[in-house]
């Protein structure tokens, strides 16, 4: 059976663009879709390091916020609907409390409060340029992107509408929307 793609997909500005109605219909084949700013973007399933790292930075967050009901701590997969074309999986993304409402059964709608993502070899561009620049105009407030190889976290800051890095941290990382939240980089790496 071939499936047809687009179905929902909008115009704009004369270019066709993939919406939330043609995600759901990629395939559920272990690889990561993405749709950014109306195009699909496929990547490989994470290596198991990723993952490693992935998890430990979980467990760490969600005994400091969700375990104390500050918020809510997802992993990937989770779809999170930025705009009608531009739907991503963050690594881990984290929602305040006060923001839960934004978390629908199928997905998350709206910008997370932070976003993180675990730089691999097939994503790094992506990471680094593409996707900073989408938190950015979707005003997600803070942004981890977390880089295995140099064993360091960046952090950026949504200050005027624009990302500020506030710096790259090897020993433990805080999260500026809740004071006393820090991740232990010596229990990551």
């Amino acid at each position: 059976m071939v499936r047809k793609l687009y179905i929902m997909a909008v115009v704009i500005n004369s270019e066709t663009k993939l919406t939330y109605d043609d995600y759901v219909l990629l395939p559920e084949d272990g690889k990561i879709h993405e749709i950014i700013d109306g195009e699909h973007y496929m990547t490989p399933a994470p290596e198991t390091y990723h993952q490693t790292l992935s998890g430990r930075i979980q467990f760490q967050l969600y005994e400091q916020i969700q375990e104390r009901e500050l918020g809510v701590v997802f992993t990937a997969p989770t779809d999170v609907q930025l705009s009608e074309i531009d739907i991503v999986q963050p690594d881990l993304l984290v929602i305040l409390a006060a923001r839960k409402s934004i978390v629908s059964p199928a997905k998350v709608i709206g910008p997370p409060d932070l976003v993180i993502e675990i730089i691999s070899e097939s994503t790094g561009r992506k990471d680094r340029e593409l996707k900073l620049g989408l938190y950015q105009k979707a005003r997600v407030p803070e942004y981890w992107l977390v880089d295995p190889k140099s064993q360091q976290i960046t952090v950026y800051h949504l200050k005027g509408g624009r990302y500020e890095s506030v710096g790259s941290f090897h020993d433990a990382v805080g999260y500026q929307a809740i004071e006393g939240v820090a991740v232990d980089l010596s229990k990551v790496w």
